[in-house]
C-alpha cells in the first residue's frame, strides 16, 4: 500500500515537472513588458464587447502565422484578473505545441486521452500552472489523423464541464483552411480569433479562411506584423518597441453593413478589405 502511494506521488511529481516557458510568453514570462500589453487589448475586446463568450478558439489561415503563441499569450492576460479561472487547450493535435511552449516535459494523460478513455475526467488531465490563475491541457500525443477524434460527442461533453470550472478557456485550433480539423469544432466555440502574418498570409487563403467561419462568431483579426523572426520561430508578435510594426487589431461584430449579398460573405469581404489595407498597404 505504502510502495503504491509512493509510486503515484511519483508520477504526479513526473507530470508536474517542468522547463522554463518559451521567451515569446511574454504575458507570462514578462507580464508588465510593452509587448504583454498588446495582448491586453484582445481582452479588453473581449471582456467589453463579447461577455458572453467563454470558449475562444484562436486559429489562422495557415501554418506558422503566430496563432499558438496568440492563444498562449491571451490565456496569460486573462489569467492576470484577480480570482480568474483560465483553461488553455490544444486542440492542434496533428501538431501540438501548447504543453511544450509552457515548458511540460509529461504530456500525457491529455485531451487525446480523456477522449478515447471515458473513465477519465477533465482533472486527470489538467496541470495548473504555479504562481497563476492558468490551468492547461496538453495534447497527450500527436495523432496523425484526429477527425475521428475531434467528431466525438466527447468533445462538447469535456468543454462543457470545463466552462462549469473556468471563467474563459482558450482553444489552439488547428489551421482553419489548411485542414478539416478545426472546423469539426465550431458548433462547441462561441468565437473565433483569427491571426495573420502581415506580408506573408496570401489573401485569398485568409478570406476562404473567413468563409469557412459563422460571421457572428468571428471576435476579430489579430495581425503579426513584424517582418523579422526570433528564434526561428513566429518573430516577435507585435514587433519591438523601438519604431517597428505593431501588431494590429480589427473587430468583427458579426452584424450586416447593409453592402452584403445576404449570406454573411459582404460583411467579412468588408472586415478583411479594410484591415488588409491597413496592415498590408496594399492587396496580395
Amino acid at each position: 500500500m505504502m510502495r503504491h502511494a509512493m509510486t503515484e506521488r511519483s508520477k504526479a511529481a513526473d507530470r508536474d515537472a517542468r522547463r522554463p516557458m518559451d521567451e515569446h510568453l511574454v504575458s507570462l514570462v514578462n507580464p508588465s513588458s510593452f509587448e504583454a500589453d498588446q495582448y491586453r487589448t484582445i481582452r479588453h475586446v473581449l471582456e467589453q464587447s463579447h461577455a458572453a463568450k467563454k470558449v475562444i478558439a484562436v486559429t489562422s489561415a495557415a501554418a506558422g502565422d503566430g496563432k499558438t503563441t496568440t492563444a498562449l499569450n491571451l490565456a496569460g492576460v486573462l489569467a492576470q484578473a484577480p480570482d480568474a479561472r483560465i483553461l488553455i487547450v490544444d486542440l492542434d493535435l496533428r501538431m501540438p505545441a501548447v504543453g511544450d511552449r509552457l515548458g511540460l516535459t509529461v504530456q500525457s494523460p491529455g485531451l487525446v486521452d480523456l477522449l478515447s478513455d471515458p473513465a477519465l475526467a477533465l482533472d486527470d488531465a489538467v496541470r495548473r500552472l504555479h504562481q497563476s490563475r492558468l490551468a492547461v491541457l496538453p495534447a497527450g500525443r500527436a495523432l496523425t489523423v484526429p477527425y475521428e477524434v475531434l467528431k466525438s460527442p466527447r468533445l462538447g461533453e469535456l468543454l462543457q464541464a470545463a466552462t462549469g470550472q473556468f471563467d474563459y478557456v482558450i482553444l489552439d485550433t488547428p489551421p482553419l483552411a489548411a485542414v478539416q480539423d478545426a472546423r469539426l469544432i465550431v458548433d462547441w466555440v462561441d468565437g473565433f480569433v483569427m491571426v495573420v502574418a502581415a506580408h506573408r498570409t496570401p489573401r485569398k487563403l485568409l478570406e476562404d479562411a473567413l468563409n469557412l467561419m459563422d460571421p457572428a462568431k468571428l471576435i476579430g483579426l489579430v495581425f503579426n506584423g513584424d517582418d523579422r523572426r526570433r528564434s526561428g520561430y513566429y518573430g516577435d508578435y507585435y514587433g519591438s518597441s523601438k519604431g517597428k510594426r505593431r501588431g494590429w487589431w480589427r473587430t468583427g461584430n458579426g452584424s450586416g453593413n447593409g453592402r452584403g449579398s445576404g449570406n454573411g460573405h459582404g460583411q467579412r469581404a468588408s472586415v478583411l478589405d479594410t484591415a488588409l489595407r491597413a496592415v498590408l498597404g496594399r492587396p496580395r
